[in-house]
């Protein structure tokens, strides 16, 4: 390990993380595609639900970079729901799943957790108005 930096043995970790998610994203595909295909009565063979499971991640890493360019459009760097919504627009259905998913949620949230969000919003636009006002 001698005269390795930092950086060397950090970039080594993301990617050794990286493998095993990606491995482990793959496990979870494959079992899924496989416990579906029982569930109706198909046999499918190694090399389909092996590209199966290779769409699912690709898919799965353009949807990450798009969401991350939703945030960095939007001025966050945090994602949101609105953006993986948005990401679903060329399949209404998919939307329309994602919306009721996130209506179901926020029904969920405790109301405290929704009033101070609110509140929140609502002071954001006060002072900004105010500021706006005094130029």
């Amino acid at each position: 390990m001698e005269g390795r930096h930092g950086s060397d043995v950090e970039r080594e970790d993301d990617d050794s993380l990286s493998e095993l998610l990606r491995d482990r994203f793959r496990l979870c595909t494959i079992s899924i595609a496989e416990s579906e295909a029982k569930n109706v009565g198909m046999d499918l063979s190694g090399p389909i639900i092996a590209c199966i499971s290779d769409l699912a991640f690709k898919y799965t890493e353009e949807l990450a970079k798009d969401l991350e360019l939703f945030a960095q459009h939007a001025g966050r760097k945090t994602v949101t729901m609105d953006d993986v919504i948005l990401s679903a627009h060329r399949n209404e259905y998919v939307a329309a799943s994602l919306r009721s998913f996130s209506n179901g949620l926020k029904a969920k949230e405790p109301q405290s957790e929704r009033k101070k969000k609110r509140m929140s919003k609502k002071v954001d636009t006060t002072a900004s108005s105010a500021h706006i006002h005094d130029l």
